[in-house]
């Protein structure tokens, strides 16, 4: 068994998105090979309302699944197939656009104005791009969460871990979806399977992530852990992607840390991809857009 090698590090950015949402993009609508068979990473946390209230108005998705978690505020929603409802504080929305839905999405802060949550992109097969669209909405008592005697606190959102299998299942990509939270001062190592592309985004606290494969019978504090001095700080918005391996290894700052932990098995298909679609040629997205204009997108 090995432990997985930091292969990259990136602080998300500044990004402008929906009707004019202020938040940071920790990866997406580049070459996302590395990240396959994710696309996208938006972190939209804010605390001015002026950023975020205008939303993300009605717009198409055809060919992914768009999961979104709340940590504070609420997200209404709506959808082309007459679906409304809230999600709020550790709540989870996984929507399986398949062959098209048309939604919006519009974020609302708490009593303080604060509003924090998550949304990623993950691709669907070719064989199941044009499949009906659905919904799991999993509220927040219905997530499990896994502890140790250390004070380790894992979410189980979807996938297995330490025994405890999460809420969201079919999903076509199987993949891992944890929150992870440590202690101040706590080092961990965390099952991440060898076949698997995995990263972790930090949004709370900091720490250390191991650069280099070492056995797991090393020792915590021989292990070779990846450098904190700035630029290279695995601290808040920073996302960490792997290399190939068996666990990962993560050392908490003083501070704590409380990060995403996202892997899933890659595709290797081509991606045709613009905007809200993803299909996997060219042709595909353009009849895709065409249908769109000639109002024949919608299939359910």
């Amino acid at each position: 068994m090995s432990i997985r090698p930091v292969k990259r590090l990136i602080k998300a950015k500044p990004t402008l998105e929906g009707a004019g949402v202020h938040l940071r993009r920790a990866f997406g609508f580049d070459n996302t090979s590395e990240f396959d068979p994710f696309l996208l990473l938006d972190d939209f946390r804010n605390d001015v309302p002026d950023d975020y209230l205008a939303g993300f108005p009605w717009h198409p998705h055809r060919g992914i699944e768009t999961i979104t978690y709340v940590l504070a505020g609420t997200v209404e929603h709506g959808d082309s197939m007459g679906n409304r409802g809230v999600i709020a504080a550790g709540d989870v929305q996984w929507m399986t656009a398949g062959s098209g839905i048309i939604h919006q999405e519009m974020p609302k802060g708490d009593q303080t104005g604060r509003m924090h949550g998550f949304q990623l992109w993950a691709n669907l097969p070719a064989a199941l791009k044009m499949t009906a669209p659905r919904y799991q909405e999993i509220k927040a008592a219905d997530i499990p969460v896994v502890t140790d005697d250390d004070g380790t606190a894992v979410r189980v959102v979807c996938g297995n871990f330490w025994g405890t299998s999460g809420p969201v299942q079919g999903v076509a990509s199987d993949p891992l979806y944890l929150d992870v939270s440590l202690a101040p001062g706590n080092s961990r190592t965390l099952p991440v399977e060898t076949n698997r592309h995995a990263f972790a985004y930090v949004f709370a606290g900091s720490g250390k992530f191991c650069n280099a494969s070492e056995p797991l019978a090393v020792p915590t504090e021989s292990i070779k852990w990846l450098d904190t001095a700035p630029p290279s700080a695995a601290d808040n918005r920073s996302l960490v992607l792997f290399d190939r391996g068996d666990e990962l290894a993560v050392h908490a700052g003083e501070d704590g840390i409380r990060f995403l932990l996202v892997a899933g098995k890659p595709l290797v298909e081509p991606v045709a991809w613009y905007g809200p679609i993803v299909m996997n040629t060219q042709a595909q997205l353009r009849d895709a857009f065409t249908e769109l204009e000639q109002g024949t997108f919608l299939k359910a």
